[in-house]
């Protein structure tokens, strides 16, 4: 652990021009620290400036351009299940700012040698119970009374859930300027992706609870989550919606289909002031973080399949470039499957 932390420490001095004198106070600090307790804890600027690293780091995500901006709220003091659902729901409101998204992180306890102090099973805050993605949480919670999945962790090794109240979450009604008869189809997608089954890691902590958003791009909605066959798979009643010819593939209407999707979901997003990026707009971010970076001295990782968009992908640069997807640390990793979940229910 130690090592790890050295590393850590040594990064973030070098990078925020600490004093040498004060880098080896804090490196021996941590080491007795260590010494008596098998552990250490994080400054609130360690927490903070390793929590946006940790997005500057993470190979996946095409929106790093604004890691510095991360919001990062810490409640590593939380202990008790009442504190930790209304710190989940103040994330979820603060966040998402009625349409004005923040990016922004809630940390709990970090992980000891003895115990995970929460844990939460969801991998998104909020969910369509209706969704298959959602089956898991559906095993554990024998009858769910909402359109959203409650929210299910653990305390301490104990199972307990939540249901966050209908006025919080944000809903966008999806519509198409074009195509009225789209509308009638009644669709619509919540505002904000909040990631909550990954764990971060910095220095050699593990924090296994740390909810985090950005906003969507419109391809995740419009591409991946309304049209994907182990999905909402609705290409065929969208489709008739905007009256293409389904006869034969030569008229490509599974393309259109799926061009004038993504603009719906931008479209909506847009004329009814929630954030949203498009998939051009998106690659261009990302151009920007690689220069940046270069001329930060530092080599950009990413994984090439998560990178580039799934709609026109070659017409954005990602696609033309290989990346290296090495992972270093700080970082977000997810938790290896079948680990959260035990097969308990919750009642």
């Amino acid at each position: 652990m130690y090592d790890k932390a050295e590393i850590f420490i040594r990064q973030m001095h070098d990078e925020l021009e600490f004093e040498q004198a004060v880098t080896e106070q804090r490196l021996l600090a941590i080491k007795e620290e260590i010494k008596k307790t098998g552990s250490y804890h994080h400054t609130a600027e360690e927490l903070e400036y390793g929590t946006r690293v940790a997005w500057r780091n993470s190979n996946r995500c095409i929106g790093r351009l604004f890691w510095d901006k991360l919001k990062v709220i810490d409640k590593r003091d939380i202990s008790d299940c009442v504190s930790f659902e209304e710190a989940v729901t103040s994330h979820i409101v603060e966040a998402t700012n009625s349409g004005k998204i923040r990016p922004t992180i809630t940390i709990f306890p970090q992980a000891t040698a003895h115990e995970v102090p929460f844990i939460i099973l969801n991998d998104q805050l909020i969910r369509y119970a209706s969704d298959p993605l959602a089956e898991p949480i559906r095993q554990l919670v024998p009858k769910i009374e909402n359109r959203f999945l409650p929210i299910v962790y653990r305390h301490k090794g104990e199972m307990h859930r939540f249901s966050l109240p209908d006025n919080i979450v944000l809903e966008v009604p999806l519509i198409h300027p074009d195509y009225p008869d789209f509308s009638k189809l009644n669709l619509s997608w919540y505002a904000v992706p909040f990631i909550s089954g990954m764990e971060l890691r910095i220095g050699g902590i593990t924090y296994p609870c740390a909810p985090f958003n950005g906003w969507y791009m419109e391809s995740e909605i419009a591409s991946r989550n309304l049209l994907d066959c182990y999905r909402y798979n609705l290409i065929e009643e969208i489709a008739d919606s905007f009256h293409f010819d389904r006869s034969k593939t030569a008229t490509y209407w599974r393309d259109k289909t799926l061009v004038e999707l993504n603009y719906a979901v931008y479209h909506s997003y847009k004329s009814q002031g929630v954030a949203i990026v498009d998939h051009y707009t998106a690659s261009k971010q990302f151009e920007k973080f690689e220069q940046q970076e270069l001329q930060s001295g530092r080599k950009v990782t990413g994984d090439w399949t998560w990178l580039i968009p799934p709609i026109s992908p070659s017409l954005v640069h990602n696609f033309h470039k290989g990346y290296d997807n090495t992972y270093h640390d700080p970082n977000f990793y997810y938790r290896k499957k079948g680990c959260p979940f035990s097969g308990q229910r919750t009642n």
